[in-house]
C-alpha cells in the first residue's frame, strides 16, 4: 500500500580512506556515526509501479545512531538504531525504531580489493499508534549480506593536472533480510566514492529492494557531499526516490556527523 515507508540505509565510512562495508575496521579502532533525514512525499508509486497523488502528504523523519568497532583485524562489531517519527493519510507514528546488531567478517582483501560478509540480528522498534509498528521491520529480524569493493586509484593520481579526484572507490553489496511477521526482503546498494585530497569526498549511492511475493520494491538515489576535519567528518546530502510499487516517491535531505575513535 502507499503508505508504506520502506527505504535502505547505506552508511559509508571514514573520509581519510577508500573505505566502505566491504573494508572492516582496524583492530581496536571504530567509528561513530549520528544521522538525520527528512523525506517528504505528495506521490508515490501503485501496485504497477504508476505515479499518483497521495491522499495526504507523507513526512518520515529520524535521527539515526551508526557505531562500528574492529575487534579483530578482520571481525568488526556493529550497531544500529534510531528514533522515528512521521505521518501521513493513515498513520501518525513516533518512538524508537529498530535497534540491529550484527558482524562483519573481512573474507578477503588485498591492496585494492576487499570482500566481507555480514550477519546481524534485529528487534523492532516501539514507534506506535494504535498498535501501528515502526515500518519496514518485523517483531524480530535477521539479515545476511555480502559487500564487495575496490579502491581506484592513489593519491596524486587526479585527473587534468590535478583537477578531478586523486583516488576513488566501489562498493556493491547484496542483503538478504528474513522478517518475522511480514514478507522477506532483498537488498542491494551500489556506492561509488570519490576523494579530493584529505579534506573533502563525494558520495554517489542507489539502493533498492523488494519484498517477496508482490510486495513493494523500491530504488533510491542519493548525492552527498563530506567534509573531513581531522577525526571529524560532516556529510550532506539529498535523496530521492526514482522507481518502485507500493512506496512512496519521497525525496529529503540527510545530514550526518561521523567521528573516528
Amino acid at each position: 500500500m502507499l503508505h508504506r515507508c520502506l527505504a535502505g540505509l547505506l552508511l559509508a565510512t571514514a573520509a581519510t580512506s577508500a573505505s566502505a562495508n566491504a573494508w572492516t575496521q582496524q583492530r581496536g579502532k571504530g567509528q561513530v556515526i549520528v544521522k538525520a533525514e527528512a523525506m517528504r512525499a505528495k506521490e508515490g508509486y501503485d501496485p504497477t509501479g504508476a505515479v499518483l497523488t497521495l491522499p495526504a502528504e507523507r513526512e518520515d523523519r529520524s535521527l539515526g545512531l551508526f557505531v562500528e568497532y574492529g575487534l579483530t583485524e578482520t571481525l568488526t562489531l556493529q550497531f544500529k538504531g534510531d528514533w522515528q517519527s512521521g505521518e501521513d493519510a493513515f498513520v501518525d507514528y513516533v518512538g524508537r525504531g529498530p535497534v540491529e546488531l550484527g558482524l562483519t567478517w573481512q573474507a578477503y582483501r588485498d591492496d585494492r580489493n576487499a570482500v566481507s560478509l555480514y550477519a546481524g540480528y534485529a528487534m523492532a522498534g516501539d514507534g506506535r499508534n494504535a498498535g501501528y509498528a515502526a515500518p519496514g521491520v518485523g517483531d524480530q529480524d535477521w539479515e545476511v549480506r555480502v559487500s564487495a569493493g575496490r579502491s581506484l586509484g592513489g593519491p596524486g593520481r587526479g585527473l587534468a593536472g590535478g583537477w578531478g579526484p586523486d583516488r576513488s572507490f566501489v562498493e556493491v553489496q547484496a542483503a538478504r533480510r528474513m522478517r518475522d511477521g511480514l514478507p522477506d526482503e532483498t537488498r542491494a546498494d551500489v556506492t561509488f566514492g570519490s576523494h579530493f585530497g584529505e579534506g573533502w569526498m563525494v558520495l554517489g549511492q542507489a539502493f533498492g529492494g523488494m519484498t517477496d511475493g508482490d510486495g513493494a520494491r523500491w530504488l533510491s538515489v542519493e548525492t552527498s557531499v563530506v567534509r573531513n576535519l581531522g577525526q571529524w567528518s560532516l556529510q550532506a546530502g539529498w535523496r530521492r526516490t526514482v522507481a518502485g510499487r507500493e512506496t512512496p516517491l519521497a525525496e529529503g535531505a540527510v545530514i550526518a556527523l561521523w567521528r573516528r575513535f
